[in-house]
């Protein structure tokens, strides 16, 4: 995979998408100021059924590849869709289920990085 777009872009893109197919409670982590991170952004976001998780992340994966001509380098969980990840070395992107979200709290592990929240649309 060769990296065009630069973080920005694909956050705009990746939001969007999430946003398109009514994606709850979106919020990015900046994780660019803690050392040793995998990333320099989270982006996390909920959905209310597995069909919801796996429309979204079809939905992040399809428009970040038409407008960007970007691929994640993995994608994983997308057999139950309970907890979807989509790396995109840069950014990586968390779809969860209420449920599985509220469990992990991935965004009280990273208390360190800046969240920005996401206002919905709807």
């Amino acid at each position: 995979m060769v990296k065009n777009s630069s973080p920005d872009n694909l956050i705009t893109q990746i939001i969007d998408a999430l946003e398109d197919v009514k994606g709850e409670d979106i919020c990015v982590m900046d994780l660019s100021d803690i050392e040793n991170t995998v990333c320099q952004y989270f982006i996390i976001c909920s959905g209310s059924s597995n069909t919801q998780v796996s429309a979204l992340a079809g939905m992040v994966q399809k428009k970040v590849s038409k407008a960007l001509k970007e691929k994640p380098l993995q994608a994983e969980g997308l057999e139950n869709s309970e907890w979807v990840l989509l790396d995109y070395v840069d950014v990586v992107v968390h779809i969860f289920q209420r449920h599985i979200r509220d469990h992990y709290d991935i965004e009280s592990l990273w208390g360190d990085a800046k969240v920005t929240e996401i206002a919905s649309n709807v």
